[in-house]
């Protein structure tokens, strides 16, 4: 099983597991803009049996992209900036 990002929008990317969608990973914005927070969250509820690895929740929320990205067990991204486009 391999995870891979696919941006959508700035701060905004679907979680590919084995080329389907199956997460969402987005930036956290607050009124005054953007956050350094990060979500990753499942489109669909699923019961905790059903959820694929690594998700123990819905939605799981990362201090940073490269922590989300680091727990889904994503590499070969740079993970210390947002891609622009």
């Amino acid at each position: 099983m391999t995870y891979t990002v696919e941006q959508l929008a700035p701060g905004s990317y679907d979680v590919l597991r084995d080329g389907a969608v199956m997460a969402g990973l987005v930036r956290s914005v607050l009124r005054n803009g953007p956050s350094d927070t990060w979500q990753v969250e499942l489109p669909d509820e699923l019961a905790p049996a059903e959820r694929p690895a690594p998700f123990m929740a819905q939605r799981h929320v990362f201090k940073s992209r490269s922590a989300a990205l680091e727990w889904l067990g994503i590499q070969g991204v740079d993970a210390t900036t947002e891609p622009t486009g």
